[in-house]
């Protein structure tokens, strides 16, 4: 095979023999070079197909978890919202035992500050060399449930006590004793005397305390005002009844302090120490009735507190 070659400046030729390599050598080169930029073409694509299959991979992967952590954060919403409602409520319960407690503390005449429930209670100590906390095995919601059992107990028996103080205290104001005046001594006693107007033997239902005029007459006990106004011989009297069939009298009043129906206290003032009526100076005629009947009033005043 020969390869002419000529030159176009000077029009000369010139022809080059080429032997069976050569020819090969120059036939592997114009069919080669084709092939192998075809060739390395298909690989170039197949490897950017097997990069945008790997990055389509990742990518899902990225998404799926992304999608993951999208749920947990949504049930970690949920549950902290139920935890922010649990600790209101159970907030609002601390409050109610902190009043309860205080209302406990001023009915059992506890001194000031021995339970100061608007504080934390008074705790302390070193810290132990092998203090640690594995917060990994917490669980906030057992926690809370037992947490709020043991406050439902501590309500429950907080509420009994309650009662039983309340209950003492019904008794305590029930209890008819004492004296219907702060101040006085005895100027009458209850039975036979001589009338201080006549002088004839009579019937005194009472017991006349001596007092200052315009001292409080107190209630010997609770009770429901049943008559308060004048009353022939009696003056300004005030009447209260006890339950049970008792009755309390209270007469020569200076002025009344309540109406009928009132509900008064044990140690309430309930009129002012007076001289009306058939009365000879400022005192509290008292008498005690019992199912109708008069009772000397000494045995009540005798009584001891409850």
């Amino acid at each position: 095979m020969k390869v002419i070659l000529i030159n176009g400046r000077h029009g000369g030729s010139r022809a080059i023999e080429l032997g069976r390599w050569s020819r090969a050598f120059l036939s592997l080169c114009c069919l080669g070079l084709p092939l192998g930029l075809v060739a390395a073409g298909y690989l170039a694509g197949l490897g950017s197909e097997a990069r945008s299959a790997a990055l389509d991979s990742i990518q899902e992967g990225l998404d799926r978890q992304s999608v993951g952590l999208e749920a947990l954060q949504n049930e970690a919403e949920l549950k902290l919202q139920a935890l922010t409602i649990n600790l209101a409520e159970l907030q609002a319960r601390m409050t109610r035992l902190d009043a309860l407690g205080e209302h406990l503390a001023t009915m059992a005449d506890l001194g000031d500050g021995e339970f100061d429930f608007s504080q934390p209670p008074a705790v302390g100590g070193p810290l132990a060399s092998d203090y640690s906390v594995d917060f990994s095995s917490v669980d906030l919601g057992s926690e809370l449930d037992s947490f709020e059992s043991r406050l439902a107990d501590r309500e429950h028996q907080l509420g009994v006590l309650g009662s039983l103080f309340m209950n003492r205290k019904l008794d305590e104001q029930s209890w008819l004793s004492g004296q219907p005046v702060a101040k006085g001594w005895i100027s009458s006693g209850y039975g036979w005397r001589k009338d201080p107007f006549t002088g004839r033997r009579s019937m005194h239902n009472g017991i006349d305390f001596a007092s200052k005029e315009g001292a409080d007459v107190l209630a010997v006990a609770a009770g429901v005002v049943t008559w308060s106004g004048r009353e022939s011989g009696y003056g300004n009297m005030v009447e209260v009844s006890h339950g049970d069939g008792v009755i309390t009298r209270y007469s020569h009043n200076k002025e009344n302090l309540v109406e009928p129906g009132d509900l008064v206290r044990k140690g309430e003032p309930i009129a002012l120490v007076g001289s009306t009526g058939r009365s000879t100076g400022s005192h509290v005629h008292f008498e005690v009735y019992k199912h109708g009947r008069s009772v000397d009033p000494l045995s009540y005043v005798r009584r001891t507190q409850r």
